[in-house]
């Protein structure tokens, strides 16, 4: 039985094929299109799940929407008639999609699958989505289920429990009362773009300190001890207007909110530190309420704040459950798997089998992979320069040595992930020992902020001994955050002394300085051979060389564009920035080697993708 589930029209469209039960292939349309979070109907990613799959639009036994436009529009509607005749901009500038194309959606979706598909459609309760994907795939028999995001149809947050194959939300938090949309009205305030930069947030909350966490807590929300909460919707502008915040928030904090592409101060480091810390207030008061209400041992999360991995590593160090497990693609682009596992396992009642080792998602790596053959045949168009490896082993053993030698490495092998994180399929990588290497790859290399911090990849047997979480504890998908262990650390003494801000990255903190932020955090992926067996090979292989089993894991791509999913965006890439090696399978690609191979200033790559 063949089931094709859609998320479309909000963030980051998705489709996700299930075949009898088994998800066979998922992937964003970003990917495809190069436009970002696009939120248009997900046509080439569901042209890619069936021709993955050797089917056509008439093959398929059900379709699945994983919202309710319906009710959404009526939220939409009742929340403009209750601000009117303030909200009439913001009314005009919504209404015309829905009246195009979301009150559509049959007709959308008859239009995308070419008129082949006969079945019926399938809408499912938006957060019910975000439960399914979170559970259906999880390795436990049972679990509490959180989901966070900022709004489905008017839902923000639930919590309930899966057991089998059936998951029971019990009870919700609504509109406009919202986690995901505070977080992001502050994402809005520290000037970050809604939607996109709220991991720029999370990734500026080290350098600054919590002092605006009282002030929050005291005037922008009345939060309870279970986790639910009221905002003052005063300082807020979202439901009706076409900002995140208002006149009273600017009151509140001294000044305006800042306008993007200007200098980050202290101020907007402190801010982010604030609401980072208000947010993992929330989310441990909410696990604590459900491990009491649900006496579950396990939990499950998905929605968008579910990607705050440092609140999730927060649930997880204070053993509120014994076992976490988060969906890598938590976000809406989810809810399109979450919506066809709902009709395989709630509607036609098949059963679920679990081993409680395993998840059923096979590393997220559910997207486009490409042979050998493809990609010398690409690069010959091209005119590159390259050396083919016929012995991946021999090709592993070349990728370690020049991370070794601190070359940045563009690596594109397998499946492409589904999800926003990069997972080793389509990954930038490097040495985490240079103290250098966080801001050359950032201002070099990605040609963004020099504050982001990287993620470590480290071999799943050596986790425990770098970081600290326990022996046992996977984080495949890179959505925990957790401390660098003590014996790793190196002593400052007194070198941060009256630094504040940016400037604190110019202290060494750890044996792997490239990956510790400076609160020595760092966000794991552990690696194993079942989920990722070659970038496994290449971390061992770095491992015998250096004695090191981390290496640095951050996103195939450069400011402003999706992550590379083929062979000619890779290059694309390759050849747009300063990365020194590109791998492609078992082709590898030296800058050096390249004929129109030339040094990149972030001037130069801002015109040439017209970028703001």
């Amino acid at each position: 039985m063949n089931i094709l589930g859609i998320s479309a029209f909000y963030h980051d469209s998705a489709a996700c094929l299930v075949q009898d039960g088994a998800i066979v292939a998922a992937a964003q349309e970003e990917r495809f299109t190069r436009k970002k979070h696009d939120y248009r109907f997900p046509q080439n990613a569901i042209n890619y799940c069936l021709e993955h799959a050797g089917i056509t639009p008439a093959d398929l036994d059900y379709v699945a929407f994983y919202d309710k436009p319906l009710v959404k529009f009526e939220r939409l509607l009742e929340t403009y008639l209750s601000f009117a005749p303030i909200g009439f901009q913001s009314f005009l500038a919504g209404i015309p999609l829905w009246l195009r194309q979301k009150l559509y959606l049959p007709r959308e979706m008859d239009r995308g699958l070419n008129h082949q598909y006969k079945g019926r459609y399938v809408f499912t309760d938006h957060h019910e989505s975000h439960a399914a994907s979170a559970f259906f795939p999880c390795p436990f028999e049972e679990a509490a289920i959180m989901t966070l995001d900022g709004v489905g149809e008017w839902s923000t947050t639930t919590y309930g429990y899966g057991r089998g194959n059936k998951i029971t939300l019990t009870h919700e938090q609504r509109f406009p009362h919202s986690l995901g949309l505070l977080y992001s009205a502050f994402t809005y305030f520290t000037g970050f773009k809604v939607n996109s930069g709220e991991y720029k947030l999370m990734g500026l909350a080290p350098y600054g300190v919590p002092r605006f966490k009282d002030l929050i807590l005291d005037n922008l929300l009345d939060l309870k001890e279970d986790g639910s909460f009221r905002m003052d919707m005063s300082y807020f502008n979202y439901c009706q207007g076409l900002t995140m915040t208002g006149a009273k928030m600017d009151k509140l904090f001294g000044s305006p909110a800042r306008k993007a592409e200007t200098r980050i101060t202290q101020r907007e480091m402190d801010i982010a530190a604030s609401i980072q810390k208000v947010t993992e207030e929330v989310m441990l008061r909410t696990a604590r309420h459900v491990r009491k209400e649900t006496g579950m041992r396990n939990l499950v999360l998905a929605g968008g704040v579910a990607l705050n991995c440092v609140g999730n590593g927060k649930v997880l160090a204070e053993d509120i459950f014994d076992n976490v497990w988060i969906q890598p693609a938590a976000g809406d682009a989810g809810g399109a798997l979450g919506a066809a596992m709902f009709v395989w396992h709630q509607l036609l009642d098949k059963p679920r089998e679990v081993d409680n080792v395993h998840d059923l998602q096979s590393g997220s790596l559910l997207g486009p992979r490409y042979t050998d053959d493809h990609i010398k045949t690409y690069l010959d168009s091209v005119g590159a320069t390259y050396h083919y490896y016929e012995n991946e082993d021999e090709c592993v053993d070349v990728i370690a040595a020049q991370i070794a030698n601190e070359k940045i490495v563009g690596h594109m092998q397998g499946r492409m992930e589904f999800g926003p994180r990069a997972l080793g399929a389509r990954s930038i990588i490097g040495d985490p020992r240079s103290a250098e290497m966080q801001s050359v790859m950032n201002l070099k290399i990605k040609f963004r902020e020099s504050f982001r911090p990287f993620a470590p990849c480290v071999l799943r047997e050596d986790v425990s001994e770098w970081f600290d979480l326990r022996q046992d504890q996977e984080s495949p998908y890179m959505l925990l955050v957790a401390p660098v262990q003590d014996a790793k650390r190196l002593p400052v003494n007194g070198e941060a002394e009256g630094l504040e801000g940016i400037d604190l990255l110019k202290v060494a903190r750890s044996e792997v300085p490239a990956i510790t932020h400076v609160d020595y955090s760092a966000r794991v992926q552990t690696v194993d051979t079942e989920r990722n067996p070659r970038l496994y090979r290449l971390i061992k292989r770095f491992k015998d060389k250096t004695g090191c089993p981390v290496i640095i894991n951050t996103s195939f791509n450069i400011r402003g564009e999706p992550i590379v999913c083929t062979p000619e965006h890779a290059y694309r890439c390759f050849m747009a920035c300063n990365m020194d090696v590109l791998v492609m399978e078992n082709v590898i690609l030296f800058k050096h080697e390249q004929p129109a191979a030339k040094k990149h200033e972030i001037e130069d790559y801002i015109a040439q993708f017209d970028l703001d």
